[in-house]
């Protein structure tokens, strides 16, 4: 496990990217990072004001700057946004620069662990569940496209996500 310098995590929203990165980051002895967060952390403001500000447009060129940069953190576990992978340069260096996981949910379980969430912009329209099902018919192939790993997470805690990582990983 010592030869993972570089772990990137993607996924949908809901699926634990966070979370689990956190625990697997502890678990592989590595620092953490969430690209989320550093969007905010550098804008002074949250996702949901970068969209009604910027748009998804001005939210996303923000997202691709930053994990431009953070790809290249050695010795760190990072989680993505759940849309990281609709920008091919973001797919390109997600792909070339670490160990990619997908932590892969359900749609039913996306919408259990989304619904009435108001923190995600994307999900703030009339039918959550449709633009969960459009965005996981658009995303899927794509998560699958770059990932060195895929990992089921609607049957367990992120605990045992993590520690299934731990005993998985080549």
């Amino acid at each position: 496990m010592s030869n993972y310098n570089r772990v990137f995590l993607v996924g949908p929203m809901g699926a634990g990217k966070t979370t689990i990165g956190k625990l697997l980051a502890r678990g592989l002895k590595l620092g953490f990072a969430d690209s989320d967060s550093e969007i905010e952390s550098r804008t002074g403001a949250d996702i949901a004001w970068i969209f009604d500000v910027e748009g998804e447009e001005g939210f996303r060129n923000r997202e691709e700057s930053v994990i431009d940069e953070m790809t290249l953190l050695d010795h760190t576990v990072l989680a993505t946004g759940g849309g990281v992978v609709m920008r091919n340069a973001n797919r390109r260096v997600l792909a070339s620069r670490g160990f990619v996981i997908y932590l892969h949910a359900t749609l039913d379980e996306q919408i259990r662990r989304t619904r009435g969430d108001r923190s995600r912009p994307l999900l703030n329209g009339k039918d959550p569940e449709a633009t969960l099902r459009e965005l996981f018919a658009l995303r899927d192939p794509l998560y699958r496209e770059i990932a060195d790993h895929v990992i089921d997470t609607d049957s367990s805690s992120p605990k045992v996500i993590a520690q299934r990582l731990l005993a998985q990983l080549p």
